[in-house]
């Protein structure tokens, strides 16, 4: 089985190298850039497995690193982990809002982000294997597990690999009101860091994206979300 890939995005040369060396033994793949362009330009060339990216970089921040990777539709799906110095809950969201998938707050162990990689991995892979190739369709709304790709009147939609989760799962049963415990149970996983605004914030992103299609999923009050199959 091919070793899963992992691109360290940090400026900090000596926490590259402990990582390669921890991650290696995990059975991973490592490879590491010291700056935002760099770290994009590697994403763009070997499109790795997972991307973990240092908030604090030098220049281009991890923020706009996040926000450029997801802008652009050949690396938009790749699953990234941010590193972060700072524990306060609004930092951790605009991270989310920007299309991160789990966060570790420094300092952290190796083996606690090895975890962190392969839950990540994990929650992937598992919705591949869960789906299918069967395509969705819904309106204007085509979604197609098997390519993990989503596209809304022919053009494709840059989705983040939760995004992605979330709207294949309410898309493939209308109706159905998931609470949001639900849909971080089964789209991040029981093991994912979360604070309480993350589904919200997903939902949000996923929004904006549809545009138009956008309000197919709606907010029940109280509870969580569901996907309103559009009319003939």
């Amino acid at each position: 089985m091919a070793k899963a890939s992992v691109l360290v995005i940090d400026d900090e040369k000596d926490l590259i190298e402990l990582l390669r060396y921890n991650l290696e033994k995990e059975g991973f793949r490592v490879e590491g850039a010291p700056d935002g362009e760099s770290g994009l330009a590697a994403a763009a060339r070997g499109r790795p497995d997972i991307l973990i990216v240092d908030l604090m970089l030098p220049g281009m921040d991890g923020l706009e690193v996040c926000r450029r990777l997801r802008a652009d539709a050949g690396t938009a799906s790749i699953p990234i982990i941010m590193l972060t110095a700072k524990s306060a809950e609004a930092d951790r969201v605009v991270g989310l809002e920007l299309g991160a998938d789990d966060y570790v707050t420094k300092p952290f162990s190796p083996r606690e982000l090895a975890a962190r990689i392969r839950a990540v991995l994990r929650r992937a892979g598992a919705h591949t294997a869960e789906t299918g190739a069967e395509t969705l369709r819904r309106g204007d709304l085509v979604i197609d597990p098997g390519r993990r790709e989503a596209r809304r009147g022919g053009k494709p939609l840059a989705l983040t690999a939760t995004e992605f989760r979330l709207l294949h799962l309410l898309a493939a049963h209308p109706g159905r009101v998931y609470s949001r415990t639900e849909l971080m149970d089964v789209v991040l996983g029981r093991d994912a860091a979360v604070v309480d605004r993350t589904i919200d914030v997903h939902v949000t992103g996923l929004r904006k994206k549809m545009a138009g299609s956008g309000d197919g999923i709606e907010t029940v009050r109280g509870f969580g979300y569901r996907f309103r199959e559009p009319e003939d």
